[in-house]
């Protein structure tokens, strides 16, 4: 079936397609790269910082890092093997070269403040010829500033920031930006590198020996990282790639996990779906916890355990209860939404949002996500202290008094709080796993209290949330309406995945909101969301879908809806928010979600193949 239509085929050769990226990082911060050699995202010097190369929001105003072939030549793009270290290959008629991007991970010294960003142009055959062209745009593209150019040497300075680019090819001003023209024989190779600076970290050469063992040393790292996985079954390269983009989402100063490294890329071309994802979701945060421990990544586990204690997370009393839905990286609550009107928007889709008002939402899922994170690490990594345990034993007893109210639910609708079932589902899933960890570990709770409240979300779900009409569990309670989130239902634990109102449910489920193999969170038609215009099928669901067949039995049903869903990822391996009607990526990119629903996707189903 199809719900509305949604298309991101829009004929503007200044925009790259979303999924014509890579992604490179530092832990710190992170940038993508174009398939024809253009960096045209990266803030600096952190994820939540405004964007230095902004062209994917708007090709005019928001600069970029032009690198590619001077003469007309096909590219392919791939990463260097188990690391996100990205090649990008220029294929003209007198030759064959390659841009080698990352960004080495430094540790907490002054070359961690340097964020550099390293471009290693090498020739592998014939001759080709290169044209550079750097053109920064601070502050989103609102900030002035000014360029010194001395031989190998530009400086780029703005009110907030300043950056050095040094080369081995000569620099030559043009305006504000700086270009580089030089050709290259075999073997023959250019560096650029691009540092933040500071009073107390000044511009630095990197010649092309000190290039080369940086590339060594950054390989060396997301392979030793990567070589922790306790993957073994099918598609593990895909599983890999997807562990690995989780990896580069961390911020590494404080353990924080983003949900994507992009603001405003539209869910519609054209639409005003745009969000700004550089910060902490709880669900997403919790969910990566769980994909990661799968994998056997307990450090990651471990670092936003400490982001949730050392910023006090779960002690919060706000308006909404002890937890927002999202944080930023440094564990600040305040994230004032606002709109860039100067921005065009990727392929004209206004507005470019910077912060999200969804802070100031309701949702009661997060509970769920997060104590079930703190149950799996509990089991899987570490026994929680006992201070931790306080934590959850005083969110569990909040939750006790306020399970029972509407909220805006998982997909942060602003239509109006509504009786999600959803997130009746993962009430119950806190208290549910919270009782676990108290009965495995002998901890005091209140289990008596605990008990009924969990019972009585149980009950209330399949009293309401369950139509006979339907034959299945809506997306409200006493509606008419379904949702895939109901999807969790039974790898929550809350079902039987062989129970027959499940098993009715997702054949409703496939009829209502499944498209060869795609799935929609919802009609927004039948359920108005508060925001204008359709969506694409969200990948997260598509994921779920597959996991849901596998837990239900139907093994090669979900083995070719898993097949179908990797066709869809880009040639990197990389996933956005949704997929649009003509199979494009929408959405922010790479979104986190995506990825570890996959990992979640291919453990369960090579499990159940044997």
């Amino acid at each position: 079936m199809a719900i509305g239509s949604v298309s991101g085929w829009v004929d503007d050769p200044r925009y790259m397609p979303i999924s014509e990226h890579g992604l490179i990082g530092d832990l710190r911060t992170a940038a993508l790269v174009g398939t024809d050699g253009t960096i045209d995202w990266y803030c600096c010097p952190r994820f939540d910082a405004p964007s230095v190369f902004g062209a994917i929001l708007d090709a005019d105003k928001g600069g970029s890092f032009q690198l590619a072939a001077d003469v007309p030549a096909r590219t392919r793009q791939f990463y260097f093997p188990d690391t996100n270290v990205l090649i990008t290959r220029f294929y003209a008629a007198d030759g064959v070269a390659e841009t080698q991007d990352f960004m080495p991970v430094a540790d907490e010294s002054r070359e961690a403040a340097r964020h550099r960003l390293i471009r290693r142009v090498v020739c592998v055959r014939g001759t080709l010829p290169f044209a550079a062209r750097i053109a920064p745009r601070f502050g989103y593209g609102a900030e002035p500033h000014t360029v010194r150019v001395r031989g190998h040497e530009a400086v780029f300075e703005s009110p907030s920031l300043s950056l050095a680019l040094t080369s081995t090819a000569p620099l030559e001003p043009d305006g504000m930006d700086v270009v580089s023209h030089f050709k290259l024989l075999e073997g023959e190779s250019v560096v650029f590198a691009l540092d933040r600076i500071s009073d107390d970290v000044r511009p630095r050469a990197c010649p092309a020996a000190e290039a080369e063992a940086e590339f060594g040393t950054t390989v060396r790292f997301w392979r030793r990282w990567l070589s922790q996985s306790r993957y073994r079954g099918r598609w593990r390269e895909m599983v890999h790639r997807s562990a690995l983009v989780l990896k580069l989402l961390t911020y590494v100063p404080t353990g924080a996990i983003v949900a994507a490294p992009t603001t405003s890329l539209p869910e519609q071309v054209g639409g005003g779906r745009n969000w700004d994802y550089r910060y902490v979701w709880v669900r997403d945060a919790a969910f990566c916890v769980y994909a990661m421990l799968r994998l056997g990544f307990t450090s990651e586990a471990e670092a936003f355990m400490g982001f949730l204690s050392e910023r006090g997370i779960m002690r919060g009393s706000g308006p909404t209860g002890p937890l927002q839905i999202m944080y930023g990286i440094d564990g600040r609550s305040d994230l004032p939404e606002t709109d860039l009107s100067h921005l065009e928007g990727h392929l004209g889709s206004a507005p470019v949002r910077v912060g999200n008002a969804a802070t100031k939402q309701l949702q009661l899922d997060i509970y769920g996500a997060l104590i079930d994170s703190v149950y799996l690490y509990d089991k899987w990594g570490q026994p929680i202290s006992s201070d931790r345990w306080d934590e959850v034993g005083a969110v569990v007893g909040w939750l006790c008094d306020h399970w029972d109210q509407p909220d805006e639910g998982v997909w942060e609708t602003r239509g109006g709080r509504k009786n999600y079932v959803y997130s009746r589902l993962m009430c119950w899933v806190a208290i549910e796993r919270a009782i676990r960890i108290a009965n495995r570990r002998g901890l005091p709770a209140d289990l008596p209290r605990w008990q009924r409240c969990r019972d009585e979300i149980y009950r209330q779900i399949m009293r309401q949330g369950w139509s006979e009409e339907r034959g299945a569990f809506l997306q409200d309670l006493d509606g008419d309406v379904l949702d895939a989130s109901v999807l969790m239902m039974p790898m929550a634990k809350f079902i039987s995945p062989t129970d027959p109102k499940w098993l009715s449910t997702l054949d409703a489920l496939s009829t209502d909101l499944v498209s060869d193999s795609l799935v929609y969170r919802y009609d927004p038609q039948a359920s108005p969301d508060g925001l204008q215009g359709p969506e694409g099928t969200f990948s997260i669901c598509s994921f779920w879908y597959v996991e849901a067949l596998t837990r239900a039995g139907r093994v090669e049903e979900a083995r070719l809806a898993f097949e179908k869903m990797l066709t869809y990822a880009n040639h990197l391996g990389l996933y956005a928010e949704e997929i649009g009607r003509t199979g494009e990526q929408l959405g922010n990119f790479p979104q986190a979600f995506t990825h570890l629903s996959l990992i979640s996707a291919a453990f369960n189903l090579d499990r159940a193949l044997g």
